[in-house]
């Protein structure tokens, strides 16, 4: 094997861990040409990875938790799934890539673009013009949706869903830009300002998307795949299921299953062994909510377990240039879902389990 196609076959190794390019074949990469994968190939690994850690972020503290082994977008019978989670998965993957190809461009890190300057010079309002550099979220779109897109292939509803989706995580970016400003004048009076466009924390975009997951749309669509000789009446009736859905809100096909139970066969642990928190003022109500949510509902019970934890403390800063810390041993209380005594499983029926199927 060459070394570009090992460099190729490593590319795709680490997109497929980034659970982008489960789809990814030799005919999407010559779309977009050697030259064109090999430049933003490493811009586009690094941005799936960044939403995959978002995921987990945002749903720490959930039952279903963004686990590793479940981002695939498919089931155990090879269809993708088309559930409220994988709706943000696509979503915030393809937001992360966006984003940072959008960073990367702005820095100079390609040779064929660089700052939004379209419009320096204008007047963008009462007292201020646009300057600076605006990050280019025009290219970051447009090589996001060569490379996130392509991974469609499929004429479907899935398909359409999917593609959705992706480009609701892309008009995250967008809506959580914020405008930066300097100012210039005499002594400082700020007569006059220079502005431009850029990206938020992407943090926001998490958060952005988050909101949006929690009131998705559900979609009464036929999941089959389409048969030929019918595309037009199958695009037809995916035109009609998404009349009514703005560009911008997440959508998913079918309900989610059960995350509280352990189900090997499509990957999901379940919620018992799983750490919640309680009893910290500091924590937000969703975090003091955890047990109740991840342990209680889910028929199980919160055991309580002291652990050591050891951690860098009293850090000196040595001349120079060294900072020397020692190690110190804290006993900290932690949380954990257990099995109720007596060993029972937790049961199909738990109350309020799944109120609204979105944990």
């Amino acid at each position: 094997m060459g070394p570009f196609y090992f460099l190729l076959a490593m590319v795709l190794t680490m997109c497929c861990h980034a659970h982008l390019a489960l789809a990814w074949t030799v005919n999407n990469f010559l779309m977009t040409g050697p030259k064109a994968f090999l430049t933003y190939a490493g811009s586009v690994q690094v941005g799936a990875q960044s939403g995959i850690h978002e995921c987990k972020h945002q749903f720490a503290w959930e039952r279903w938790n963004c686990p590793e082994n479940t981002l695939q977008l498919s089931t155990h019978n090879g269809l993708r799934s088309a559930t409220r989670q994988t709706s943000f998965v696509h979503g915030i993957s393809a937001a992360g890539v966006m984003y940072t190809l959008t960073k990367n461009c702005s820095m100079g890190d390609f040779d064929n673009c660089g700052c939004d300057d379209s419009r320096i010079g204008q007047t963008g309002g009462r007292g201020w013009i646009w300057g600076g550099c605006s990050d280019n979220v025009a290219f970051g779109e447009e090589i996001s949706k060569q490379f996130v897109d392509a991974l469609e292939g499929g004429q479907d509803s899935r398909a359409a869903v999917n593609l959705h989706n992706n480009e609701a995580g892309r008009l995250a970016i967008k809506a959580t830009m914020r405008r930066a400003c300097k100012c210039h004048g005499v002594s400082g009076s700020c007569s006059i300002q220079t502005c431009w466009m850029q990206l938020a924390d992407f943090r926001e975009v998490g958060n952005y998307l988050k909101m949006k997951y929690e009131h998705a749309k559900k979609l009464d669509m036929d999941k089959k795949p389409a048969r030929s000789g019918n595309s037009a009446d199958n695009r037809g009736a995916i035109a009609l299921a998404f009349r009514s859905i703005a560009r911008t809100e997440l959508v998913y096909l079918e309900d989610s299953p059960d995350y509280c139970l352990k189900n090997r066969s499509l990957g999901f642990q379940g919620t018992e062994g799983r750490e919640c928190l309680k009893g910290n003022k500091n924590m937000s109500l969703w975090e003091r909510k955890s047990c109740r949510r991840l342990c209680y509902e889910c028929g199980l019970r919160v055991v309580e377990k002291r652990i050591e934890v050891v951690s860098s403390c009293n850090c000196k800063f040595h001349w120079c240039c060294t900072v020397k810390c020692d190690k110190c041993t804290q006993v900290v209380t932690k949380y954990y879902c257990a099995r109720k005594q007596g060993g029972r499983k937790p049961h199909n029926k738990t109350k309020r389990r799944h109120r609204a199927q979105r944990h």
